[in-house]
């Protein structure tokens, strides 16, 4: 049994083959709760998309710092036979793989589930494409927008009178890589039941599918489109995001049930307008929704966010002042931050959203740099001599 202050996949190895953004946020999840992640890659085929086409050496940008923190940096060279089997053998001893390229790769590298599960029956295979290893779409290029397209999430958002507008942030990637981790610890679970591993074939796509939920079953049922509300609900009213005084300065108000409604028209002073009887249901305060806003911004414009935030939350009312990014971080709140020590400055980086209790240590480390472990894991997964791994390097295997 693991001590209280051990991480819950301290010993767990995950050999890690993702790029970009989907695969590494599931395996940064998988190193922040104690796994030891070695990612593979290679200077022939360095990860960082972003990175200046005029100077291939440019420092690794913010998205790469955040997914891999923590994790380890072998380089090997897949495309030459040893290279290959250098992966293998790191696959024979490892409990997690994990890879997002497109259907067919994993296959002509060598290092698909069937070859790896003659060599390792224990062995968690995740693949992480955009739609999956099967069916009449498994060839599909697929980037973010696209998913977002087409499993419906863009038809959601902003207003009908808009086009459709994506979320922005790589949505579909972080969905996926929290998705891909859950799979890797339920595929854990029945592990330490039946003692042998399984391959998990993950589609995005069915991920942005599953957090539809009611509009999804409200379109197949009904067969209707549900209508593209904006910040607007069906369930509040009103619910908006409203301008305050001050440049470019909002606060979003959400009226959840009649008490709150009546609580805003006392914050409001009880104007005339707000006493008409069309106002008294949620379904009048929908259908009246424009009318409603205009009065709201009415009062809202004349003062900040603050102050707005101070007077309807004193009410029992649901409201947040709108903050940009430089203002999201605030003085000493560890819950959401952390500052973890890097190779030159300190780097900042948000922290897993929960705690355990009894609390446990955070397994949060700096990112590697390309290759920095490709020694001390050779040497300590496959116990590879010193010599056989200069001898490797310099064949430019290990590069």
């Amino acid at each position: 049994m693991q001590r209280q202050n051990t991480p819950p996949l301290a010993g767990i190895k995950v050999l890690d083959f993702s790029h970009v953004l989907a695969g590494p946020v599931c395996t940064r999840l998988l190193c922040d709760l104690g796994a030891e992640v070695l990612r593979v890659e290679s200077s022939k085929r360095v990860d960082s998309p972003w990175r200046s086409a005029a100077d291939p050496s440019i420092r690794r940008t913010y998205a790469y710092v955040m997914t891999h923190r923590g994790k380890k940096s072998i380089a090997i060279n897949l495309k030459t036979a040893e290279g290959g089997e250098i992966a293998r053998q790191l696959a024979s001893v490892a409990d997690v793989v994990v890879e997002n390229f497109s259907a067919g790769v994993m296959t002509r590298l060598g290092l698909d589930y069937k070859r790896l599960e003659s060599l390792n029956a224990r062995l968690i295979f995740l693949s992480m494409s955009g739609y999956g290893h099967n069916g009449p779409r498994k060839d599909w290029t697929s980037m973010n927008s696209n998913l977002q397209a087409y499993s419906g999430l863009m038809m959601i958002t902003d207003e009908e009178k808009n086009p459709p507008v994506a979320i922005s942030n790589s949505w579909m990637d972080y969905i996926g890589g929290l998705h891909g981790c859950f799979s890797v610890l339920e595929a854990l679970c029945k592990r330490a039941e039946s003692g042998v591993g399984c391959n998990i074939d993950l589609a995005q796509f069915e991920c942005g599918v599953g957090t539809l939920g009611p509009l999804l079953l409200a379109g197949i049922v009904n067969g209707n489109r549900p209508p593209r509300m904006g910040n607007r609900s069906s369930q509040a009213a009103p619910q908006g995001c409203y301008r305050c005084a001050g440049g470019d300065q909002w606060c979003v108000i959400s009226v959840e049930d009649d008490a709150q409604w009546r609580s805003l028209r006392e914050v409001l002073g009880d104007p005339a307008w707000a006493a008409d009887a069309k106002f008294e249901s949620l379904a009048g305060r929908i259908a009246n929704h424009d009318e409603i806003d205009g009065h709201i911004e009415a009062w809202t414009i004349t003062r900040t966010p603050k102050e707005v935030e101070r007077q309807l939350r004193a009410s029992g009312i649901a409201v947040e002042p709108m903050r940009r990014m430089d203002e999201i971080f605030p003085a000493n709140d560890e819950s959401v931050f952390r500052v973890v020590p890097g190779h030159s400055d300190p780097q900042l980086l948000t922290g897993l959203p929960f705690t355990f209790i009894p609390r446990t240590p955070p397994c949060y480390g700096p990112t590697p740099r390309l290759g920095e472990h490709t020694d001390d894991a050779l040497a300590q997964w496959l116990s590879m001599p010193k010599g056989e791994i200069s001898k490797l390097r310099a064949n430019e295997i290990l590069i």
